[in-house]
């Protein structure tokens, strides 16, 4: 395995490392909890129905944040650490107005019940992900082609309408994104080590792993809510 593996050897070093990871962690909850709180602000009041009924507006919304989550990652680097977290803080936001139409098709306890069941998934294989000595390297591109392939097979149901294609479709999305979740929980550390002496860059690679972990929670949480959610 890599050299991440020997944290524990330096003790200064492990603490920089849970310094790091928590910086993370605490800026994907936090674009979560925009994300949930503008979702929940947007779905009891009027704004759901001019959004859900705007075709136009939607797509633009999807074109940005897709925008941001392309920009963010190819420009990581050359960006500010303040002026990378705005564009994540923006993104939670205009994330949490398409979320809300989720509460146009499911109830809000279903909803409810699948976010803390995403929750408690995800934590489980972020711990899983951080603690295990074994190398999950070699699941990254594995996990990559099974992500391109649900995304094709999904546009391709948008003709097809198939309820079972749709199912299969969200249960191989739940385990890709089960194992995005530990894979990346990995990387994270992997990061850190290679950018252990330059705290500038490890500020902005929070906020990017931030950004990757709260898009596998965001996916994971919604091909959950495809199964078992309880449509209104």
């Amino acid at each position: 395995m890599k050299r991440g593996l020997n944290s524990f050897e330096n003790p200064s070093l492990a603490l920089a490392l849970q310094s790091f990871v928590q910086k993370t962690y605490a800026w994907m909850v936090g674009g979560l909890l925009i994300s949930g709180l503008t979702a929940v602000f947007v779905a009891s009041s009027s704004m759901i129905e001019y959004i859900a009924y705007n075709p136009g507006l939607l797509i633009f919304l999807f074109l940005v944040e897709l925008g941001l989550v392309f920009f963010l990652s190819a420009r990581i680097m050359s960006l500010k650490a303040s002026t990378a977290g705005l564009l994540f803080v923006i993104y939670s936001f205009l994330n949490g107005l398409t979320l809300s139409l989720i509460f146009l098709v499911y109830t809000a306890t279903s909803i409810q019940n699948v976010f803390f069941t995403t929750a408690a998934l995800f934590a489980a294989m972020s711990f899983y992900g951080y603690t295990t000595k074994r190398d999950l390297t070699s699941f990254g591109s594995f996990l990559f082609m099974g992500l391109i392939g649900i995304i094709l097979a999904t546009i391709i149901n948008i003709f097809l309408a198939s309820s079972a294609l749709d199912f299969a479709i969200s249960i191989i999305g739940v385990f890709i994104f089960v194992g995005l979740t530990a894979y990346d929980t990995q990387k994270l550390k992997e990061m850190f080590y290679e950018l252990s002496d330059d705290g500038t860059a490890l500020g902005k690679f929070a906020i990017l792993g931030a950004l990757t972990l709260y898009l596998d929670f965001i996916n994971l949480f919604l091909f959950l809510l495809r199964l078992f959610g309880r449509r209104d």
